[in-house]
């Protein structure tokens, strides 16, 4: 039987990596797995860790606007991100850590 738990992440971020491997367009065509990286090391310097998890993911569907990152609780989505834009990410993930209770 399944254990229903609340999340312990106030903020878990979801990165598309979906590679469809040139047969059409996808995430990892802009280079996905950096933004990635760039968004666990800020969140490792922040020291949230324990509060905000990054993981990547399968198809969002929405490809053709992709790299695609959610901030899956807060129903927020970034479309056409790139390593560079892991700063406003980071950003909007910090409001929403001032706001909440953790």
């Amino acid at each position: 039987m399944a254990n229903l738990k609340e999340s312990p992440y106030v903020c878990p971020i979801f990165v598309c990596t979906n590679d469809r491997e040139g047969r059409s367009g996808s995430c990892a065509d802009g280079n996905s797995p950096s933004v990635i990286t760039m968004l666990k090391r800020e969140v490792g310097r922040r020291g949230w860790r324990k509060k905000v998890r990054v993981s990547q993911s399968g198809c969002m569907g929405l490809c053709a606007q992709g790299p695609n990152v959610m901030i899956y609780t807060q129903q927020i989505w970034f479309s056409d991100v790139s390593s560079d834009d892991a700063g406003q990410v980071i950003s909007r993930v910090e409001d929403i850590l001032e706001k909440s209770v953790y």
